[in-house]
Formats: C-alpha cells, sequence, structure tokens
C-alpha cells in the first residue's frame, strides 16, 4: 500500500487547528462574557451557548480530524461533515443573544 500524499496529511492538522482556534475563542468569548457583562438572563444564554459551541467544536473538530485521516489513510474519499450546521446555528443563536442583550 502506498503513503497517502503528505499535503493531504498536513491540510488535515491545519483544518483540525482551525478547529481548535475556532473552540478555544468561543470558550473564551463565553467566559469572558460569563465574567464580565452583568448576570442577566440573555447574558447566561449567551455565555453558555459560547461555551457549548466551544466545546462542540472542539469534539466536533477532533471527531473530524480522526475520520478524515482515516479516510486519507484508506485512500477514501474524505465523509461530508454532517453536525457543521448545528455548530453555526448555535453561532447564530450566540449572536441574535449578544444583540438581544445589547438592547434590553
Amino acid at each position: 500500500m502506498a503513503e497517502p500524499d503528505v499535503r493531504f496529511s498536513l491540510a488535515n492538522e491545519r483544518t483540525f487547528l482551525a478547529w481548535e482556534r475556532t473552540a478555544l475563542g468561543m470558550l473564551g468569548g463565553g467566559a469572558a462574557v460569563l465574567h464580565l457583562l452583568d448576570r442577566a438572563v440573555m447574558v447566561w444564554v449567551l455565555g453558555g451557548l459560547l461555551l457549548a459551541g466551544g466545546a462542540g467544536s472542539a469534539v466536533l473538530g477532533w471527531w473530524r480530524y480522526r475520520a478524515a485521516d482515516r479516510a486519507i489513510a484508506a485512500g477514501e474519499p474524505v465523509p461530508p461533515l454532517v453536525l457543521a450546521p448545528v455548530l453555526a446555528g448555535a453561532v447564530v443563536l450566540a449572536v441574535a443573544a449578544a444583540l438581544a442583550s445589547a438592547f434590553v
């Protein structure tokens, strides 16, 4: 069996790091919201959404990395990412909560 092209593995690692960078940003944002803003209900919702989205992004990034790594090693197509819309929905909800807390 031939070795897979190293460019695919490196691209997969860069994608994984992008997921983890997103997770760190969301976790840091959630912690900052909960620490720095008043304890209103919308602040708790926003902080919770950011923390949940960050945790989800970290787990989803790792899951995606492993699935793509297996597919690359086997010479198969990379499986589609079906949970990305869930993470995108969490980001949209966080933005809506941020807007709602800014105008309330």
